[in-house]
């Protein structure tokens, strides 16, 4: 039962770290649009999620290099997928408009595209709680 239920929610799961990452990357990349020579990043989120889900698998080599807890009392390191995802290649915006400092942040693109993502991030919530009701429901019946 326990396994069904990872597999039903696995590619959620991933979907949602990457987001999340993503949003980390972007509120970064806003708060630092005064720092001189800055470059805005970003993440490919096709290939983070893609990464996520692939270290997910126990043969992959990504869960091999993770910490080792010493006594059971130690917290987690957060999971596969955050290690995945520390490791999401960051990618450089294109300049849109040059800067005298060299920063290359538009305040303006980083904002929409942090709505965007936050938009995004909450369809995912919703679809997996139509999925949880849905379980309830069946569970019920």
């Amino acid at each position: 039962m326990s396994d069904s239920i990872d597999r039903l929610f696995n590619l959620h799961q991933a979907a949602l770290g990457a987001r999340a990452y993503r949003s980390q990357v972007l509120a970064s990349n806003i708060a630092n649009a005064d720092t001189p020579g800055y470059q805005a990043r970003d993440i490919d989120y096709k290939t983070a999620l893609t990464q996520a889900l692939g270290s997910s698998n126990p043969a992959t080599p990504a869960q091999s290099s993770a910490m080792v807890r010493t006594s059971t009392r130690h917290m987690g390191a957060g999971g596969a997928q955050a290690g995945a995802l520390e490791s999401a290649p960051l990618i450089y915006r294109t300049v849109t408009q040059a800067s005298i400092d060299n920063n290359t942040v538009d305040v303006n693109v980083e904002r929409a595209q942090f709505a965007d993502n936050a938009m995004r991030y909450e369809a995912s919530l919703t679809f997996i709680n139509s999925k949880i009701k849905a379980m309830l429901a069946a569970m019920q019946s």
